[in-house]
């Protein structure tokens, strides 16, 4: 069994408004479990609470991992090989992740979609 906490209703709450804000649409997001390694120097995986949803407009997975309490990772991917995070390691504030996450992912579409411009 997990230590870490699930995703209480106040950490659901901030995701949902802030992905309603960002699509101007509700997207719920899904509730997961995956394991991480949490010590980059040990080999042991923890099982974490994790929130998952696709961008409705351009098909992204985006995900946040709950890795402790007040304690977040995130990523964006669109297959095993095209993975990206937002080049912070670990949030200590929820609206902070998820903020920076879209941001990110939308700033990596606009790259995406200039380089495709002909």
């Amino acid at each position: 069994m997990s230590s870490i906490p699930d995703y209480n209703d106040n950490e659901l709450w901030i995701v949902r408004n802030t992905l309603r804000e960002r699509y101007r649409q509700p997207v719920e997001p899904d509730l997961a479990e995956a394991e991480l390694r949490l010590n980059p120097l040990s080999s042991e995986l923890s099982s974490c609470p994790t929130l998952v949803w696709q961008d409705p407009e351009r098909g992204a997975n985006l995900v946040i991992f709950k890795v402790g309490e007040r304690r977040y990772r995130c990523t964006f991917f669109y297959s095993v090989r095209e993975q990206y995070g937002t080049g912070i390691d670990e949030y200590d504030d929820l609206t902070e992740c998820t903020v920076t996450l879209l941001q990110v992912h939308a700033d990596y579409e606009a790259k995406r979609a200039a380089k495709q411009e002909p």
